[in-house]
């Protein structure tokens, strides 16, 4: 549609014309939103809807590498209590541990991490304390 209005004639049959011929050209067959429900028009308007959008499409975070770590360390104690096996866990700890160790090597740049690396043992401990009960 990059055809100029012709003089003479009303902007909306113009409009409605082209949507028309592109409609029979099959144009808006093959759009990605076809048969979707429109986004949530009720939430307040984000100017950065976009960015965030597309973040979530790549999978980008947009926590600072120090804060993502420690939401990183949390998940590794979650997984700690699901793991079935000491080796699972002693796993699950030692990966956490060399990434924790690393960036208190050389921090990145945000918020201090403010983590050590974790006790195996003592998480061991916990782990099987947590298992006994069960």
């Amino acid at each position: 549609m990059t055809e100029r209005k012709p003089p003479g004639i009303g902007f909306e049959s113009w409009v409605d014309r082209q949507i028309r011929e592109a409609t029979e050209r099959g144009d808006f067959a093959h759009l990605s939103g076809l048969g979707k429900p429109l986004p949530d028009d009720t939430a307040p308007y984000d100017e950065l809807w976009w960015v965030k959008g597309k973040m979530h499409r790549e999978g980008l975070a947009a926590l600072p590498p120090t804060l993502a770590l420690r939401k990183e360390a949390e998940d590794a104690l979650e997984a700690v209590g699901r793991a079935v096996s000491e080796a699972q866990v002693r796993r699950i700890v030692t990966e956490i541990n060399e990434k924790i160790t690393a960036t208190v090597r050389r921090p990145p740049p945000g918020p201090p991490l403010n983590l050590r690396p974790f006790d195996v043992e003592a998480v061991l401990t916990d782990w099987r304390s947590t298992r006994d009960h069960q």
